[in-house]
């Protein structure tokens, strides 16, 4: 069978290892074949939809390959209902992303490179069927974004970084325990998933809350949870424009992916753990949207929007019903596509303006009608507006958190209210009153930007009005998760 996965993985490495090698005297050529092959790569990724069977349970187009024998490590690759949508968000926003760094000016190269060695890690963090292999695409993820906020960040982007990798590698530290102690407890010692998840099931429940605490403390700083998000909110702000679209769109998704898995590794624990971290999903969505409220940076509303965005993602896993368990990789795919419309054109407009203060625009409407149209989409898109991808995602995880805890679900409902009132006070400032002198000779987007904006709004109307083939997609997946907690109610 051919390797489709690997063909996939090794189509953005070849990317970076081309510009590697082509002349500096060319930017052209680099920004072109950068963008050529984020391009392949979310064609084949698309490509994939042909071979995957949404009524099969268990992973598809499967490659496994001996790695280290005396270390138990295999080279395994496979896809499932929740691995796979994420892999075609993942190609999306990388070429999103690539197509919104024209502005890079300085070091092209190393730019365009880092940006596919990033792309390849994070494909890797999705299709891994192998802990070693997963906890190694994920710690490989640091170092292109390390220099990428590093060195084309803001002001205050060397602490960005630092604060950053230092935040992740320190969960990271507390995941590699656990992934060591389930070795030791797998019945043939390697780090194969199945192997791994078979032991896991003879650990007690203590042991069990121990190992799955790990986990949650490495998986928990990605998401983020309150209180391991202080990284959040510098990281986006520093980091340019581009690279926010990949950290809030899919970087986040990383930890929810990886909360999945290991909920499934670990059952007892996620049950004993079920009301504390459908407590830390509540305190994440009023207190990110309330933060989100009162930031008049743009860049900086819009990551702790992500907090609270991300919010619903937990309580619909926590919730472990199906209805939920579906709202919450619905509002993965959503968050992932309103994150990314939003930075996209944010730093189109910090492009022209160089500023993201919100009270420094005014009347844009009039001087850039499409910026209007396309923000004031996203916007209410980040709100769950009927119609758009977010409402779908809300209204199952409502479904489903009032099928599990009953009416202080409600409390979803408030942080919806919250996100809301920004989104309308954004609305208004950018678009109405007078028009500022400074922003009157402000261009619009042009053909190429327009085709960017235009791909992200159309997937989330799009999912947001016809999201039955995705939800076929997940619905098996999303069915065997909840099985396995279903009899333990």
């Amino acid at each position: 069978m051919f390797l489709f996965l690997s063909l996939l993985l090794a189509i953005p490495l070849a990317g970076a290892l081309i510009v590697a090698f082509i002349p500096l005297r060319h930017p052209g050529m680099l920004r072109a074949s950068a963008i050529a092959h984020a391009s392949i790569a979310l064609l084949v990724s698309l490509g994939l939809w042909h071979w995957f069977d949404p009524a099969y349970n268990g992973m598809q187009l499967s490659e496994r390959f001996t790695w280290n024998s005396r270390l138990g490590t295999y080279y395994a690759l496979g896809i499932d209902g929740f691995s796979y949508p994420m892999v075609v968000l993942t190609t999306l926003l990388c070429l999103i992303a690539l197509i919104a760094s024209r502005h890079i000016q300085t070091g092209i190269k190393s730019y365009y490179a880092l940006m596919l060695v990033l792309e390849t890690a994070i494909l890797g963090v999705f299709m891994a069927q192998d802990w070693a292999m997963f906890y190694l695409f994920w710690e490989l993820t640091l170092v292109p974004l390390f220099f990428l906020i590093s060195r084309w960040g803001g002001a205050n982007r060397d602490a960005a970084a630092i604060n950053f990798v230092l935040y992740t590698m320190g969960g990271s530290v507390f995941m590699l325990m656990s992934l060591l102690v389930l070795f030791d407890s797998s019945t043939n010692h390697t780090f194969e998933m199945s192997s791994i998840a078979s032991g896991a099931q003879l650990l007690t429940p203590g042991t069990q809350l121990l190992l799955f605490s790990g986990f949650l403390v490495g998986f928990g700083v990605k998401i983020p949870l309150v209180p391991l998000h202080g990284w959040l909110p510098l990281a986006h702000v520093e980091a340019p424009s581009p690279v926010s679209i990949l950290l809030s769109g899919i970087l986040l998704k990383m930890g929810a992916y990886g909360l999945i898995r290991t909920a499934q590794m670990l059952p007892q624990a996620m049950m004993i753990l079920q009301p504390y971290l459908a407590i830390a999903a509540f305190v994440g969505l009023l207190y990110g949207g309330l933060l989100a409220w009162r930031q008049q940076d743009l860049k900086r509303m819009v990551a702790y929007s992500s907090v609270s965005h991300m919010g619903v993602v937990i309580l619909g896993i926590s919730a472990l019903n199906p209805t939920a368990m579906m709202g919450a990789t619905m509002q993965m795919l959503a968050h992932g596509l309103v994150a990314g419309s939003l930075f996209l054109i944010i730093g189109l407009l910090y492009e022209r303006t160089h500023t993201r203060n919100v009270t420094d625009y005014s009347s844009l409407i009039q001087v850039t009608p499409r910026f209007a149209l396309f923000t004031t989409l996203a916007l209410l898109a980040a709100m769950g507006l009927p119609g758009t991808a977010g409402f779908v995602a809300e209204l199952l995880t409502l479904i489903g958190g009032y099928q599990r805890w009953g009416w202080i679900i409600v409390l979803l409902s408030m942080s919806v209210l919250i996100s809301a009132a920004y989104a309308f006070r954004t609305i208004g400032r950018l678009f109405t009153g007078p028009v500022r002198p400074p922003m009157s000779q402000l261009s619009d987007l042009t053909p190429f930007e327009l085709t960017a904006t235009s791909l992200l709004a159309a997937t989330t109307l799009l999912l947001g009005c016809y999201p039955d083939p995705v939800i076929r997609l997940m619905t098996t997946s999303v069915t065997t998760f909840s099985a396995t907690f279903s009899s333990r109610f």
